[in-house]
């Protein structure tokens, strides 16, 4: 059997194509879309490592350009060797909470001359648990971390790379 080509069929004004399909405002949103006009809220974690201050400077760039709010959190994770010394607990804290203070004032100050609205938040614990907690409370569109320099996070993981396997939101790491 051969099949002969074929002109394709004229051109018909009396001929209509279907009506494509139009947006529907009332479909439910997916998994990570938590509007529709853009990110509302972006948060960052910070610990004053360098990598956390570029991911705190990309996210209120972020958080400018798309009229969000940022909300920054610092997570004080003493480390398990002070709770085991006496007297040096106290130490370590006191030196945390110096640091979040410091951090809060320096952020503070940067992002203020961008315009944008900031909530900068200290927490004490695990800074996964505390960052996926805010995250999960203010429904954050995105978070923003820093990438870690510290070589035992290849062996164990880092915090962003389990922030990432949470799938709970997008997730960007700052080198």
């Amino acid at each position: 059997m051969t099949v002969e080509p074929t002109d394709p069929p004229a051109y018909d004004p009396s001929r209509t194509d279907p009506e494509p399909q139009r947006y529907d405002p009332a479909t439910a949103p997916g998994p990570f879309e938590r509007g529709t006009d853009g990110p509302k809220v972006v948060l960052a974690g910070v610990d004053g490592t360098v990598t956390s201050m570029r991911a705190v400077a990309y996210a209120a760039g972020l958080a400018r350009r798309q009229g969000s709010r940022l909300v920054v959190v610092f997570v004080a994770a003493p480390p398990v060797l002070a709770s085991l010394t006496p007297g040096v607990g106290g130490q370590v804290q006191d030196a945390l909470e110096e640091l979040g203070a410091e951090l809060r004032t320096e952020i503070g100050s940067v992002v203020e001359e961008l315009g944008v609205p900031l909530t900068f938040l200290g927490r004490r614990g695990d800074p996964y648990a505390e960052l996926r907690t805010v995250a999960d409370e203010l429904r954050a569109d995105m978070v923003v971390v820093g990438a870690s320099t510290q070589a035992g996070h290849r062996l164990v993981g880092s915090i962003a790379a389990r922030l990432v396997k949470s799938g709970h939101w997008p997730v960007v790491v700052v080198p």
